[in-house]
């Protein structure tokens, strides 16, 4: 059995029958996370059932149709990632995930799809990789969007859940927009302490704008995550002086925007950085994605960033970051 490292003492291994009992103590824990977003963690409630759903997956993985695959933390099963659908002939392939709540907010679901996409690109030589996911479930969507891939649509009432019919987001990314392995950190520079620490601060720094489904924007954390002097720089390009401002001139136009319509189901996330630490300085260089309504109308755009970090008695802290849109 392979297993691969994904740093803080976790790795990523097939999730077979033998695994039924520790499966199912797992589910015991997760399922009232998971129960609304994955059919059988509600079928999987006996040892029986639990073996029935991996023997499922052992099933379609002989047929080469999916497999599964589960994450352990300090030896405790605490999540996994699948290929619900995988068709070899066409060159598309399906992933999902799913984690309870000890191994969420480490990234751990994150770096595990990125070896099944990474996988079903090079190896198989998949064209499309596809996410599907309900509307309301944001941690997922998260996921989707970390992984660079694009939503393409919603497929409203398509499925029943208790009664009810639910909608369907569906994201995916192709071949060729995946990022080369060297624009991807490798697993063991995610068990720095430094680098998800840094990792923890961009997240902040761009979820402090989010406002979809009912969300407050929280622009506050843009004072938490730089240092009280710091400068962020908007490059228009085209010969055109930049836009400079302090953090004070940069949240207030943006506070606003976010919290009296103008801008509504809005987020923003990285697709792809690369982070550079030296002892208590770091840069780091992101392309990133948005997308909300402006004024009513939906709207999409992706840019690049810049950002400079420093180490101060209180941890690490933003000092600038520049920004120019595609």
């Amino acid at each position: 059995m392979f297993t691969i490292p994904l740093g803080e003492n976790a790795r990523l291994s097939p999730l077979e029958p033998l695994h039924a009992q520790e499966f199912l103590d797992h589910m015991d824990r997760a399922r009232p996370n998971v129960d609304p977003w994955i059919p059988w963690a509600a079928r999987s409630t006996d040892l029986a059932s639990a073996t029935a759903t991996l023997q499922s997956y052992a099933d379609k993985q002989a047929a080469d149709t999916g497999r599964i695959y589960g994450i352990w933390l300090d030896g405790t099963l605490v999540a996994g990632v699948m290929f619900t659908r995988f068709d070899g002939p066409a060159g598309m392939c399906e992933i999902g995930c799913w984690a309870e709540e000890a191994a969420q907010g480490r990234g751990l679901v994150t770096r595990a799809c990125r070896e099944l996409v990474d996988w079903a690109f090079g190896e198989r030589g998949m064209t499309r990789v596809e996410w599907w996911v309900a509307p309301g479930n944001t941690r997922s969507i998260e996921v989707a969007r970390r992984l660079g891939m694009t939503r393409e649509g919603v497929l409203r009432k398509r499925y029943p859940y208790r009664g009810t019919r639910q909608d369907s987001e569906v994201w995916s990314v192709l071949a060729d927009e995946w990022p080369p392995a060297a624009e991807v950190a490798p697993a063991s520079a995610f068990a720095s302490a430094d680098k998800t620490e840094l990792d923890r601060l961009m997240a902040a720094c761009l979820g402090a704008f989010t406002n979809t489904d009912g969300t407050a924007p929280r622009l506050d954390a843009i004072r938490e995550v730089f240092i009280p002097q710091g400068l962020i720089i908007a490059h228009t390009g085209n010969g055109n002086e930049p836009f400079v401002y302090d953090l004070d001139t940069f949240i207030e136009p943006r506070a606003k925007m976010l919290t009296d319509g103008t801008l509504t189901e809005f987020s923003e996330w990285e697709v792809s950085e690369r982070t550079e630490i030296f002892h208590s300085i770091a840069h780091r260089s992101s392309e990133y994605r948005k997308s909300g309504f402006r004024n009513g109308e939906w709207f999409e755009g992706a840019g690049r960033k810049t950002t400079q970090y420093i180490r101060t008695p209180a941890g690490w802290r933003m000092t600038s970051m520049t920004w120019e849109d595609f």
